[in-house]
């Protein structure tokens, strides 16, 4: 049977001429000819449809190109024409492939063979591949085999950012170095070509350039946006925006196939130190719940329990440019601890192309993943356990998203800026907006005090008035998804007029997650940033750093106002334009900032400790400079209670020490739960 037409445009009738000729023989060879398995691109030849939905779905959404031998629909190997494999390989251009996982020669045995069992690509392909893991490299070479050739460079082309053109160059210096009798490929199509049957490939989903829709299930064939009518293309065919998605089910298969990975997937079970502390995800009560909500899911240990992490970078490494991409990374709560953060198990699973941040319209690009993960949990994908030596079936949960704060907002769809900007108090915030500071601030935090502490009745250290307020509850998953369902906001820029200003902005996608509401924690922000956050501002106050400090002019200004603290009014001075600033307590004298800054560039640490935190000081301006996360991490934790031991009132250090124990207790490797409420308690002062 011919299979050019799975090629062909799937408005053309070739192709559905060809999906009548699969349909037909998918019913000749099926055990129950009216439910079959679907291969078009969102199923995966892993859910049964009837005949009629299967057609609508390979007509809407298009046939796996790669499915080139239908065994799952009754052919065998055998019956496969000469001519597919080759043709359809002519057809793929250079960028249809990436390489995300880097396997040593040890692994190669037993991914071919994994491969074998559970192939769904042709014959030819998987001839090549266990082709190039016997072939050696040159006649008499025993330390690489032509795959394990092809997968180290890819691997050093990877990490080192490697252009195409760089990496073809560098193909063709080495094999010219090699034997000449040597089977190194000599360009990267060829090397591509080789690591595709591998699973390694990405899916590039054009994009409407207002972020309204993506260019896939039954928009894929519009050449413009049906919201706003922008064009899919530039000049010369070239997609106006582009998202590149990495499927994450090939991955945790072949996680799964390789004997000591399977095993770590399990550790949260089988390896974890069960003793009460909070050391890892799985000691949180947050999987307490799961596994309570759904015991089926919690029963089987190596269900994967996913957090999402995203936020905006600038991948030109140019501090004055704009351009913000974002990825979109899982880590494996399976994983121990040592390897949850590791480079090698952070998945990347999208990138989102600049130069404009995706906003509140994050979620049209994360349909994909979220319909993979929807999937992942309704059905489940049958994987090989390499380990256990047979077969599962998998499912996997998002446990939550990690984010700072802005991003929260984004993926949270609620508006973190305003008058109710705290998702937790929402319309019932205490705040107002500050006239000479020109910012909105929050002042009600006593409520969240014990009914009995003193600061609730002192009145004149704060706004002149007693706190009779308790901390409110956070909502529940259900009242979230109920205010959300009665938002009618549609995705895209041009709509962006149309977002409410405060509260929630739009329905929340990870919502079409069935376990979602049931979450306690959905969203969780990340310590590094609020830590970064509190340390710079902490310093830039100490050393009175201009447009930094969080005690300037207008701040006092704003102190008049609210006539509040009147001895810390400022003044002008006669005759000049300057203002006076009365010291408050932790007002630092120059002497007091020189020795500040002296302690700070004497000190000297192991070196990977942090940074050289001399450079990091600027003794001719008195001011801390180019401070990254993990130096202001050190800082907090180690450095900062012990610069400030001799230069500050005893009270003012007390409070700017436990501010810094409170940090270090939270990022220790583990914690008492049961100390955790005594930690808040001693963090006021």
């Amino acid at each position: 049977m011919d299979r050019k037409w799975m090629l062909a445009r799937r408005t053309s009738d070739e192709y559905e001429q060809g999906v009548d000729e699969f349909i037909a023989f998918a019913i000749e060879h099926a055990e129950d000819p009216s439910r079959i398995l679907c291969p078009c691109v969102n199923c995966n030849n892993m859910i049964r449809h009837n005949v009629e939905d299967v057609r609508i779905h390979l007509v809407v959404n298009g046939i796996i190109q790669q499915y080139k031998c239908w065994i799952k629909h009754g052919e065998t190997l055998g019956d496969i024409p000469s001519y597919v494999d080759t043709e359809m390989y002519d057809e793929m251009n250079d960028d249809e492939i990436e390489d995300n996982f880097h396997l040593g020669n040890e692994h190669l045995e037993e991914m071919t063979r994994i491969l074998e069992e559970n192939i769904e690509d042709s014959s030819e392909m998987f001839d090549t591949l266990c082709s190039g893991a016997k072939t050696p490299l040159y006649p008499g070479c025993s330390t690489f085999s032509k795959l394990s050739a092809v997968l180290k460079l890819y691997h050093l082309k990877a990490r080192s950012g490697w252009t195409d053109t760089s990496f073809s160059s560098l193909l063709e210096l080495v094999k010219e170095m090699l034997p000449i009798d040597n089977v190194l490929p000599g360009r990267i199509y060829e090397a591509k070509k080789m690591l595709c049957s591998m699973g390694m490939g990405y899916e590039k989903i054009h994009a409407c350039p207002n972020d309204c829709i993506l260019y896939q299930k039954g928009y894929a064939s519009l050449k413009s946006c049906p919201e706003c009518e922008a064009p899919r293309y530039k000049e010369n065919n070239v997609p106006a925006k582009v998202m590149w998605y990495f499927p994450i089910v090939p991955r945790f298969k072949l996680l799964f196939s390789i004997v000591e990975e399977s095993k770590n997937l399990t550790w949260h079970e089988d390896g974890r130190k069960k003793d009460g502390l909070l050391r890892h995800p799985a000691d949180s009560p947050q999987r307490i719940k799961i596994n309570r909500d759904f015991p089926e899911f919690g029963a089987e240990h190596r269900n994967l329990r996913l957090a999402l992490a995203a936020d905006g970078m600038n991948p030109f490494s140019n501090q004055s440019s704009r351009h913000s991409t974002w990825p979109v990374i899982l880590m494996i709560y399976n994983l121990p601890p040592e390897l949850i953060m590791k480079r090698k198990y952070m998945m990347l699973t999208m990138l989102i192309s600049g130069p404009k941040q995706p906003g509140n319209d994050i979620y049209v690009y994360l349909e994909p993943l979220i319909d993979d993960l929807k999937m992942m949990w309704e059905h489940g994908v049958e994987v090989y356990d390499a380990y256990c030596n047979e077969e599962f079936n998998l499912k996997a949960l998002l446990f939550g998203t990690i984010n700072d704060f802005p991003a929260y907002g984004n993926l949270a769809s609620y508006a973190t800026k305003g008058y109710e900007a705290w998702p937790v108090c929402q319309n019932n915030t205490f705040s107002f907006y500050l006239n000479h500071s020109l910012k909105v601030v929050y002042p009600g935090n006593r409520k969240f005090l014990p009914v009995n502490h003193q600061y609730r009745r002192w009145r004149k250290a704060f706004d002149g008035t007693s706190e009779e307020g308790t901390p409110p509850l956070p909502p529940t998953g259900e009242q979230i998804l109920e205010k959300m369902e009665k938002l009618n906001v549609k995705f895209g820029k041009l709509n962006a007029k149309y977002v409410p200003s405060a509260g929630y902005k739009k329905k929340s996608r990870f919502f079409d997650l069935p376990y979602w509401k049931t979450l306690h924690i959905r969203h969780f922000l990340d310590v590094m940033h609020i830590e970064k956050n509190v340390c710079d501002s902490l310093i830039s106050t100490l050393l009175n750093v201009k447009d930094k400090s969080k005690d300037g002019e207008a701040a006092r200004l704003d102190l008049v106002d609210m006539k509040f603290r009147p001895e810390l009014a400022p003044a002008p001075i006669k005759g000049t334009n300057r203002t006076y600033l009365p010291p408050a307590c932790h007002t630092l004298s120059r002497k007091e900032k020189v020795s500040f800054c002296e302690f700070l560039s004497g000190v000297k640490v192991p070196e990977g400790y942090s940074s050289n935190i001399k450079r990091l000081v600027s003794m001719k301006d008195l001011k801390l400079i180019r401070l990254k996360s993990h130096d202001c991490h050190i800082l907090m934790e180690h450095l900062l209670p012990v610069a400030i031991r001799s230069i500050l009132p005893e009270a003012v250090r007390n409070a700017i020490t436990r501010l810094c124990i409170f940090f270090s207790e939270i990022c220790s490797k583990e914690i008492d739960p049961f100390k955790l409420s005594d930690l808040q308690k001693d963090l006021v002062v």
